[in-house]
């Protein structure tokens, strides 16, 4: 079965037909037989909800994009979904986040410690995948991929350690601190980590894997902005208390319930009137399930009224811009076509 949809202009059904074939060889790592009832399902639920694979189809255009064969890289790209299971599992305990793709999360249907246990295991058949690049691509550029794939775990963990400490501190960071968070959360988990992952496979030196991993970044970031925005603008299956429903399988304003630290709480404790401030670091600062449905709407009035919202569109834009500078030193050909329709959809803040 071949990797992709035969037209690479149309970014729905390009990440549709990679993300059937990703979901393939997932399925084909986890256990077949549901013989362990306190495991196997539970290892199987994420991966079987759906899904983009946003992050495993960045891992193939950038193999291709550079001269290398997709297929050697398919290891490595399912390799990344199964963390981005585990990832997600944990990040929902940690969030106490209560829906995940139109469903309730792992740890609200099966309790915290079974929903531990199974993001545990997917960890391990991560490494375990991994290890099938040996005979495919030689044990020294799978080595360098698997240590690669190593630190992008390392960075995310520091990323979200400072996303949690922030909450868990009641400390609300500045520009500069949210950066360094979000670099290191989203710009290697979802950018830099799978384009050069993509490009090691193909096989390039130093400044094009560098100049990669930028684009990389500034897309992941940009896309994550893009997300935040989604939460508080767009209606999807679930809503926080009393809101209406919110953007792409988590709640609307589920990042006030969560008192999660974005670009836009940033920009509305810079915008809000003094007391407004109050009010919102009130709510931030609030157990989740103390947090009311005025709350959130009020939330979400604010982020629009003081102009939060529009400055985060803007910075979207921006990386965007950054992304595409980088991009347009890559060589012409159908994977750029696609990278440069994805920055599009970016800068124009639609969904893909």
């Amino acid at each position: 079965m071949s990797i992709y949809a035969k037209d690479h202009s149309d970014p729905g059904s390009y990440l549709e037909s990679v993300g059937q074939r990703i979901l393939e060889e997932v399925m084909l790592r986890l256990p077949q037989s549901r013989t362990r009832p306190y495991l196997d399902p539970l290892i199987r639920d994420y991966p079987e909800r759906g899904g983009k694979r946003f992050r495993p189809a960045l891992v193939l255009l950038c193999c291709e994009l550079l001269g290398g064969n997709p297929e050697d890289a398919l290891i490595s790209a399912t390799a990344l979904e199964l963390f981005h299971s585990f990832a997600l599992i944990h990040d929902d305990i940690e969030d106490a986040s209560e829906m995940r793709r139109g469903a309730k999360t792992l740890h609200r249907i099966h309790g915290i410690p079974l929903a531990i246990n199974a993001g545990d295991s997917l960890h391990g058949i991560v490494h375990q995948v991994l290890l099938e690049n040996h005979p495919k691509l030689g044990a020294q550029k799978a080595l360098q991929v698997h240590q690669h794939l190593n630190r992008v775990m390392q960075q995310t963990f520091e990323g979200q350690a400072l996303d949690i400490g922030w909450v868990e501190e009641g400390i609300f960071p500045d520009r500069g601190q949210f950066h360094e968070m979000i670099v290191r959360k989203t710009g290697w988990y979802s950018g830099r980590g799978p384009c050069q992952c993509g490009a090691m496979i193909a096989g390039v030196d130093e400044p094009m894997l560098e100049s990669l991993g930028n684009f990389g970044e500034s897309l992941g970031i940009g896309f994550q902005i893009r997300d935040d925005i989604l939460n508080l603008t767009e209606s999807s299956e679930s809503s926080a208390p009393d809101a209406n429903e919110g953007g792409y399988g988590k709640e609307r304003g589920g990042d006030f319930a969560e008192g999660k630290r974005t670009l836009i709480t940033i920009e509305m404790l810079e915008r809000l009137m003094p007391e407004e401030q109050e009010r919102l670091r009130k709510i931030l600062l609030k157990p989740r399930p103390e947090v009311t449905g005025e709350d959130i709407l009020w939330s979400l009035e604010k982020s629009e009224q003081s102009g939060a919202l529009d400055a985060a569109r803007r910075e979207t834009q921006n990386h965007a811009s950054r992304a595409a500078t980088e991009l347009s030193e890559m060589p012409s050909g159908a994977p750029k076509q696609m990278l440069e329709t994805l920055l599009g959809f970016l800068a124009e803040q639609r969904r893909v």
